[in-house]
């Protein structure tokens, strides 16, 4: 059962960290620590519990699924961040210039104080705590605010962090839109927020106001490039992965493919075999997720239905059913052929399991095409021909490529996950992640044999001498 907090106690909550923030600037390692670990022993006792509530938001999700999307990420995470923590909360030192020496410099990492994560609902759970987790280890205090439209796994969460956290180390706030939009205006030291991109340009009016920086991670149309060299099959198959995984409601599922001319009916059929590999059956499958309510269906109908209406071909995959789309929320995978420039599908993020296929003459075209739009969160390219690869990623601009797969990229630790432009900006994940949520403050320690004296007034024959010597050094 869903609970909204009230906005007098959303207020009461900022202030509580606010203070707690400003009264313990310094955060110890063994603190930090300490509360990454209450983050591990919660999803160690409880992740049951969690991909449960997960399966009754979306009606249809396996728990596989959210083992490996939701837990087995955030395990990852938090494995990886304890093990180099102690590196990144180091004073970090610089060269200092031969004018300012024996002097010396150096950057403190410190906390920025509170910080506000505004999650989405496709991923509750990991997207919810992947921010949070980066937001402790970089010694803040922390404020959640998950999704409404999963309400079961919010209050769960809730719940959970409730009995591991003092309100004024981590908090869960619930409530709809409105309540969103309360909790944005708060004067955070930093703002997340991972949703789509007209939202995203809300949060972040919100956040001006207080002149809160934000990391944005937004959606965007990512598309995969098939190059002629490429092996259908195989590219088919990891597409599919790609854009099927939670029934395309990922933000960077693959939302549009460009191949070769005359390959399209040769990739709609290896497109069509590997969607019977993966997922025999749709509907009652429990591996194949339902998309998560009827009015994101409904939209998702319209698409198509607007589509087909202006000339586009559909083409259903359904393994061992009629081949018509039907009405329930386990959707079927739709191929789009012929689409016409003017449809919703090529201009808005589809976040479903429907793929435009777009046919280009040269690679030149494809190129054109993907740079003529708003730049992508991510992007695939799929080939053998590494001269044609590098041409893609020289002359393209993403978030983050996977190159002869797709997802893939947002798995590497060590590789920043983010946007660009419209898909966002700001990056996490490892030390990125860490970076983003930290004051990395300069502190230059003047000796006492400093001569900062040489270039005080009044200015003369001397100062000259100086200024010329360092002009010849340099």
């Amino acid at each position: 059962m869903s609970f909204n907090t009230p906005e007098s106690s959303l207020r009461s909550l900022f202030d509580a960290q606010y203070r707690a923030s400003r009264s313990h600037v310094e955060v110890p390692l063994a603190v930090r620590r300490g509360r990454l670990q209450r983050i591990r022993a919660l999803l160690d006792d409880h992740g049951s519990a969690l991909t449960r509530a997960v399966q009754a938001d979306f009606g249809v999700r396996s728990a596989q699924l959210t083992e490996i999307a939701d837990l087995f990420v955030l395990r990852a995470l938090l494995s990886a961040t304890l093990k180099s923590l102690p590196k990144w909360i180091r004073p970090v030192k610089v060269r200092t210039p031969l004018y300012l020496q024996p002097s010396r410099g150096y950057l403190q990492r410190q906390p920025l104080g509170v910080v506000g994560v505004v999650s989405p609902w496709n991923y509750p759970v990991q997207l919810s705590l992947g921010p949070v987790i980066t937001a402790l280890a970089a010694g803040n205090r922390v404020m959640l605010k998950p999704s409404e439209l999963t309400p079961q796994t919010s209050a769960l969460l809730a719940e959970l962090i409730g009995k591991a956290f003092a309100p004024d180390e981590l908090c869960v706030v619930q409530g709809d839109g409105a309540l969103a939009a309360e909790f944005s205006s708060l004067p955070f030291d930093h703002l997340f927020f991972t949703g789509s991109t007209a939202v995203g340009r809300k949060v972040a009016e919100a956040a001006a106001a207080n002149l809160t920086p934000t990391t944005l991670e937004l959606g965007g149309k990512s598309p995969c490039i098939i190059d002629a060299s490429c092996d259908l099959d195989t590219a088919a198959i990891k597409i599919a992965h790609g854009k099927l995984l939670n029934a395309g409601q990922t933000c960077i599922a693959p939302d549009y493919v460009l191949l070769p001319k005359a390959m399209e009916s040769a990739f709609g059929d290896a497109f069509a075999r590997a969607v019977a590999q993966l997922f025999p059956t749709i509907a009652g499958n429990p591996d194949y997720a339902a998309i998560i309510n009827p009015r994101h269906h409904e939209r998702l109908q319209a698409l198509l239905a607007q589509a087909e209406g202006e000339g586009a071909q559909l083409r259903v995959i359904d393994p061992g059913a009629s081949g018509s789309i039907g009405s329930s929320r386990q959707m079927a995978p739709v191929l789009v052929f012929d689409t016409p420039a003017s449809s919703k599908l090529l201009s808005e993020e589809i976040f479903g399991p429907i793929l435009p296929v777009l046919p280009y003459d040269t690679l030149d075209q494809a190129i054109d095409y993907v740079n003529a739009r708003p730049r992508p969160l991510a992007l695939y390219w799929f080939g053998a021909d590494t001269a044609s690869r590098d041409q893609v990623l020289a002359r393209t601009v993403s978030g983050g490529v996977t190159v002869n797969d797709t997802l893939m990229h947002i798995a590497h630790e060590n590789l920043p996950f983010g946007g660009v432009g419209d898909s966002g900006w700001g990056a996490y994940h490892g030390e990125t992640g860490f970076l983003r949520l930290t004051q990395q403050k300069p502190v230059l320690v003047s000796s006492r044999w400093a001569r900062g004296d040489l270039f005080y007034p009044p200015y003369g024959k001397r100062f000259d001498k100086v200024m010329g010597l360092l002009k010849w050094l340099m």
